[in-house]
């Protein structure tokens, strides 16, 4: 036996073993991404979200074979070799994990797909950036779609096995509170923002393993998409996610930060912009600035609402990462225009963001943190979580 072969004999092992060990609920979300007929697939979305969950749920009936691009047993090879086997070996499709850790990643699953015309290939990667840049012109080949970060909507049928469709939060009908009776909604609620936005709160070590996916995120994931990345832009970002974390302001002072760290302003963009795509900021930009490729935007949050809670953030920002985490999946969100009269525009609809007793200004409604129903104009921020 080559070695090939027998790599593909130890990959047959590993993915029976997740296969059997895959959770017995899933996420909501998984069943509305169609992907069973599609030939080329690439999934992609922040780590921990369940892409390779989804990716082996939607194969179990199918003859294909799992392997991850960072195992180092497959580092010897390229994605071509290794396809080839497995299709050599009666496979009708492959499903590579994290595959843009494969050298020549764009060069191999071009060929790839050109070379078995009749084979599927599903592949997954934290960012869509890599597959609209590619110089293999993957975005004409592949088809993506992206996994978002668990909403409460997914959480309370997750752990309380409640069953609810996504909803306008603007058009809120009482009826769905019935739904709520035996439940703490603002316990629950919390329980969800501290250990619940991401699914991987079912392996327990919620925050030990975010602090993990933060910094895979920061020194693996975005060094494939900025060229000439060195170590000092590495610990550049880490102090970006710092400030944002502790700051009452969530934005950054570009020049100061140019000047701190010896960096060019040009750089210092190209960076969040990565960050921003790579879902570990959101940057939220004024409606006049939407255009506008590199900048800074209005405001900048941490992408993941739960890192407020679990590092001991500021909890003023964490209300507002929150409102734009949730509505940005459902609907467009831009920074007011003027801060006087409201927080955010929601598809033109003018927000204000606080507690119980916030005022609305001149919003149209209020989103409050501590309500567990709505009143008058005023909603809960936990409704917000069941918009998508």
């Amino acid at each position: 036996m080559n070695k090939l072969s027998s790599v593909i004999e130890q990959l047959e092992v590993i993915h029976s073993r997740l296969k059997l060990n895959l959770p017995e609920i899933k996420r909501p979300i998984f069943n509305q991404i169609d992907v069973d007929n599609l030939r080329d697939v690439i999934i992609y979305g922040s780590r921990g979200v369940g892409k390779t969950t989804f990716l082996l749920y939607k194969s179990v009936d199918k003859n294909f074979l799992y392997f991850s691009a960072d195992n180092p047993i497959v580092s010897p090879f390229s994605l071509y070799e290794i396809s080839e086997a497995a299709f050599n070996k009666g496979y009708d499709g492959i499903i590579i994990d994290e595959v843009y850790f494969s050298k020549d990643w764009e060069i191999n699953l071009k060929a790839i797909y050109d070379n078995f015309p009749n084979k599927f290939i599903w592949a997954s990667g934290s960012s869509n950036l890599a597959l609209k840049s590619s110089k293999a012109d993957l975005s004409r080949r592949f088809i993506p779609f992206r996994i978002p970060m668990l909403s409460f909507r997914e959480y309370l049928f997750l752990t309380r096995e409640l069953e609810l469709e996504p909803i306008n939060p603007f058009e809120f009908d009482n009826s769905i509170l019935n739904k709520f009776k035996n439940l703490n909604i603002l316990a629950v609620f919390k329980e969800y923002l501290s250990t619940g936005i991401r699914p991987i709160f079912q392996e327990g070590n919620y925050c030990q393993r975010l602090e993990g996916i933060l910094e895979k995120s920061i020194f693996y994931d975005v060094p494939f998409f900025v060229p000439s990345i060195q170590d000092n832009h590495l610990r550049l970002m880490n102090a970006v996610v710092g400030h944002l974390l502790l700051s009452p302001v969530p934005t950054i002072n570009i020049s100061k930060m140019c000047s701190e760290w010896h960096i060019g302003k040009e750089k210092l963009y190209n960076l969040l912009f990565v960050m921003d795509h790579s879902e570990i900021i959101r940057i939220i930009r004024k409606k006049k600035d939407k255009k506008r490729h590199f900048t800074k935007g209005a405001k900048i949050f941490l992408s993941d609402p739960s890192m407020y809670e679990c590092f001991k953030g500021n909890v003023g920002t964490l209300r507002e990462s929150f409102v734009t985490f949730s509505l940005s999946e459902k609907f467009k969100v831009y920074a007011s225009e003027n801060e006087e009269e409201y927080d955010y525009e929601v598809d033109g609809i003018k927000i204000e963001v606080g507690g119980k007793s916030k005022k609305p200004k001149k919003a149209d409604f209020v989103i409050s943190d501590d309500l567990d129903i709505p009143v008058g104009n005023k909603i809960p921020m936990w409704v917000l979580g069941l918009a998508f």
